[in-house]
């Protein structure tokens, strides 16, 4: 029987309950205890994240020998100061996405985990789902030939609430790096180099972050990637991959996906794998295997694929003029 794996949580927001009730339906892993700042009813939050344990501070959650990895859920811009914290203390580290705000942040916890043997992963979900390993072996049977173009498309109607965090400049709101990451992950997925040229424009809202993005990106021989990521209407959330000789369509909302179809000629064929219990169990699972094997990362979502990531949101944002004023 496997030793059952305790997780602590930093930030016990909307994502946090999620990944907590996800922890509570797997046999081996058990949330050990919850972080939380603010002033929150106790009683409620243990229910909740399904502890016991409730600490006031970030510092006392690190330390906390019982814990064998933190799973950092505040938003975005605190994520370099609770990883920080943490890997300073010696845990373990699972970033919800984006995984800084920036290259730099991103690069020093990288580098301070490796300096402390540490294991750290970028919570980049869809990365993980059993249905990416269908699309993998059909490129790579040629089902589609060459792949040439990746398209994708994101969004919502953001609701007007210049305080929430997606339009909030204080806590990093905007499009790149709440939607456009996961835009960017699936190009990576695809074309894992670096491109060679990108070129965006964008839409600064009222609030002073970005409400829209569009985004070219060229990887050389003819391979391109375009995105769109918007708060401003709902696309259909889907990507497209095309290959000189079909097509593969990643279903929506393909962020959450569990569906994919292969079109090549006059054949088509669909495949659904349902999630066993919605979708966090994989990264979970694999955040868990590698630290328990003694793997400072993640082979389906390695240091590199966080890297690439966050320096073509960082050039992005350059391109568009959207810097925070605190960076």
């Amino acid at each position: 029987m496997k030793e059952v794996f305790r997780w602590g949580i930093i930030g016990p927001g909307r994502i946090a309950k999620k990944f907590a009730d996800t922890v509570a339906g797997m046999p081996d892993n058990v949330v050990e205890a919850v972080a939380s700042r603010s002033q929150q009813d106790i009683r409620a939050l243990k229910e909740v994240m399904h502890t016991d344990k409730v600490y006031s501070s970030y510092e006392e959650i690190a330390d906390d020998e019982n814990i064998d990895a933190v799973y950092i859920a505040t938003p975005h811009r605190y994520h370099f100061d609770n990883g920080m914290i943490c890997l300073k203390r010696g845990k373990p580290i699972l970033v919800e996405k984006a995984f800084t705000v920036n290259a730099p942040q991103a690069e020093q916890l990288i580098n301070l985990a490796g300096e402390k043997n540490l294991f750290v992963m970028e919570a980049m979900w869809t990365r993980f789902f059993p249905i990416l390993k269908t699309v993998r072996g059909w490129i790579e049977a040629g089902k589609i030939g060459n792949v040439e173009l990746v398209q994708s498309t994101l969004g919502f109607v953001a609701e007007w609430d210049p305080d929430d965090r997606l339009l909030n400049p204080e806590l990093a709101g905007g499009t790149v790096l709440d939607l456009g990451v996961y835009n960017l992950a699936m190009s990576q997925f695809i074309f894992p180099d670096y491109p060679q040229a990108i070129n965006a424009v964008g839409c600064i809202g009222e609030t002073g972050v970005d409400t829209a993005i569009s985004v070219q990106l060229d990887y050389g021989g003819g391979h391109l990637s375009h995105f769109f990521s918007t708060f401003m209407t709902k696309p259909l959330t889907q990507v497209e991959i095309y290959g000189s000789q079909g097509h593969i369509i990643i279903q929506p909302d393909f962020y959450q996906t569990e569906s994919v179809t292969l079109e090549s000629g006059d054949d088509v064929e669909t495949v659904t794998e349902p999630h066993a219990l919605g979708g966090f169990e994989y990264e979970i699972a694999e955040a868990q295997r590698c630290i328990r094997a003694g793997l400072k990362e993640s082979p389906l979502m390695n240091h590199q694929n966080t890297l690439h990531v966050m320096r073509m949101a960082d050039e992005i944002r350059s391109q568009i003029g959207m810097r925070y004023s605190w960076e």
